[in-house]
């Protein structure tokens, strides 16, 4: 990544991830609904046979709107938990290198991934809780919904077990990040590192070659994260006492009930939106990168 102070690390964080958030939002709708869906009774079909068959009863029963319920929370929080991810891995560089100069090994980039994900769990684990109950909380003529929005579900959740109601979660969302934060930034600088003709600059590199290193990267960063993202929808969206031992008790009965595949329920739109929304995250934070380097480059 191009040299930057944890200021402009921080505010060019948060472009790239509102760019990642109205990208990717949509397919992160349908990964929800198909992680969580009820399994089904002997001899019933799924409430969804696919990833394409749940955008549609979605836009069907729903219009396109219902694609985007749920996204006034990560978008709310979006900025900060991104600005913070993109900080937390500047201070993970920075607290290994010996000199602002020295270029870290892919252990190292690794390693100040995870410090990223490590930032980002506490204010990410609520808006995660919120999204997911909204994104599954489905239109339906003569039934009145349990949620108006985010605002009122974090209220209801408050009220119904408190705080801890609130951070349900977190434990889950930090075996997710933290691992997965990792892989993103190590695969994305190895990628900027290849993709860098001899004899130029990172900062030479074409739209198209950003585009390629952040979607890969999303893509490697999915690969890891997926298994532990089901885990936290299931924990996350689960009615209060189901799980009273967290996420422990909800890998032991989906392994019991639906088998190891079961936690890669919701592939599909996972890595079709992991490069689209990665690819805009990291174009958006090098395009921001370069205007603050040009409007405050002393800073």
């Amino acid at each position: 990544m191009p040299k930057a102070s944890p200021i402009k690390d921080f505010l060019a964080g948060g472009v790239g991830g509102v760019c990642c958030v109205v990208t990717g939002h949509p397919l992160d709708t349908i990964k929800v609904r198909l992680q969580t869906m009820p399994k089904p009774l002997p001899g019933q079909a799924p409430l969804y046979s696919g990833t394409f068959d749940c955008a549609k009863q979605t836009i069907v029963k729903e219009g396109f709107r219902g694609l985007y319920k749920g996204m006034g929370a990560p978008l709310a929080g979006v900025a900060p938990i991104f600005a913070v991810c993109f900080f937390g891995y500047g201070v993970g560089r920075r607290l290994q290198q010996k000199n602002p100069d020295e270029e870290l090994t892919y252990f190292q980039i690794f390693k100040a991934g995870m410090l990223a994900g490590v930032f980002t769990t506490l204010i990410m684990a609520p808006g995660e809780r919120i999204k997911c109950l909204l994104q599954i909380q489905q239109a339906s003529s003569g039934k009145e919904r349990k949620y108006a929005g985010p605002i009122d579900c974090a209220k209801q959740l408050y009220r119904e077990g408190g705080i801890r109601s609130v951070y349900r979660g977190t434990a889950a969302t930090l075996l997710r990040d933290v691992p997965a934060s990792g892989m993103y930034f190590m695969t994305y600088e190895w990628l900027q590192r290849v993709l860098t003709p001899a004899g130029h600059s990172r900062g030479d590199l074409s739209i198209g070659r950003t585009l390629f290193a952040g979607g890969m990267a999303g893509v490697f960063n999915w690969l890891v994260a997926i298994p532990p993202d089901v885990l936290k929808s299931r924990l996350q969206t689960a009615p209060h006492g189901t799980y009273p031992n967290g996420i422990r008790d909800v890998a032991r009965q989906l392994l019991r009930e639906e088998g190891i595949m079961a936690l890669y329920r919701g592939v599909t739109p996972v890595m079709l939106r992991a490069f689209p929304a990665n690819a805009a995250c990291f174009v958006g934070y090098e395009i921001a990168l370069k205007f603050l380097n040009w409007l405050a480059p002393g800073l």
